[in-house]
């Protein structure tokens, strides 16, 4: 298979590469060529900026491959660019389209779990989820009227070896390894599916070049789980008792996201916050692709944080900042809601 990978630098492009490469695909990876990374041998890279319509047509124009896997779909970067031009370049030049969605794509719903006939959320395209859902219209759209081979996969939280976002296990395994205070608001009932990268990646390669897949949506994760448990199952895989600190309600808007002082990291992940509060439904992958998950949350956890000993992230010194997504987190800053709140 001749496969093309948007993005490719970075955890679920950068597996994805691996993993084509792994099973004998000849692959190409187009991306901005900002960051550095070592890819497999005999992989073609191409620098295109796909907000750049001319050098995204010397990039591709006349080219041809059985499937694109378009990782970098991130609203900051993609978001940018001229979609409706995008489409008409490779209508007719490709075999396969696999979009990698969101969760975030959906409209919330109290119903769960949610399968992939929810609504589509009415948030603006500048925002993360309204650009997933406006693209993944878009390209449905053409598929009913050319036939565009698209297929759009829509992960929850994805988690695993070389994660870029910098508010879930990385410091998750920190803080256990260091002792250090875990905030939890909402008394730790907030539910989220999660799933390993290298499901997600092995499901995307799978299903290129499928008939059946073609002109469908795919929920792609695996538990869901509450916050609570996150917590318990990340201290016995990394053998520390969890301190616990939880937020009261009435606490938040001190010590969560506050945009007027945006410099103020929140003291615990965004995903432990009530706008990810769902669980999404597998069945139809299950069923129409015949797709199984190998790693369980706490298996799929347990070979991350090996992965992550192995490469020694436990030595990370610094509160890093997520360049990209802007997550992150600040230690200290943990450290004195924890002792405010067990002082009020």
């Amino acid at each position: 298979m001749k496969a093309l990978v948007f993005g490719g630098s970075t955890f679920v492009g950068l597996r994805t590469v691996r993993e084509l490469a792994a099973r004998g695909h000849e692959v190409t990876v187009l991306n901005r060529g900002v960051t550095s990374v070592d890819l497999p041998p005999g992989t073609e890279r191409l620098i295109a900026d796909r907000t750049d319509n001319e050098s995204m047509k010397a990039a591709l124009g006349g080219r041809e491959f059985d499937a694109v896997f378009d990782i970098s779909g991130f609203v900051m970067v993609a978001g940018k660019s001229d979609l409706d031009f995008l489409i008409d370049l490779l209508d007719g030049q490709i075999g396969h389209y696999v979009y990698c969605s969101s969760i975030m794509c959906y409209e919330p719903s109290g119903n769960m779990p949610w399968p992939e006939t929810n609504a589509y959320t009415d948030q603006p395209k500048e925002t993360y989820g309204g650009f997933k859902a406006y693209t993944e219209q878009r390209l449905f759209e053409q598929h009913r009227k050319t036939g565009f081979p698209v297929s759009a996969v829509r992960p929850a939280a994805i988690y695993g070896p070389n994660n870029n976002i910098y508010d879930m296990e990385a410091p998750m395994f920190l803080r256990l390894l260091r002792g250090l205070p875990i905030l939890i608001p909402h008394e730790g009932l907030v539910t989220c599916s999660y799933g390993h990268v290298d499901d997600l990646v092995r499901f995307q390669i799978d299903i290129a070049g499928k008939d059946e897949a073609k002109g469908e949506a795919f929920n792609l994760t695996n538990e869901g789980v509450t916050t609570q448990y996150y917590v318990e199952t990340l201290a016995d895989i990394v053998g520390k008792p969890a301190d616990i600190v939880y937020v009261p309600e009435d606490q938040l808007p001190n010590w969560g996201f506050n945009w007027r002082q945006p410099e103020h990291k929140p003291v615990y992940g965004h995903l432990f916050g009530r706008m990810h509060h769902s669980v999404l439904s597998i069945k139809k992958a299950e069923s129409l692709m015949g797709f199984e998950n190998e790693y369980d949350f706490r298996s799929g956890h347990a070979h991350t944080f090996e992965w992550f000993m192995e490469e020694g992230m436990a030595q990370i010194g610094e509160d890093p900042s997520d360049p990209l997504w802007g997550g992150g987190w600040d230690f200290q800053r943990e450290a004195e809601a924890a002792a405010a709140l067990r002082g009020s």
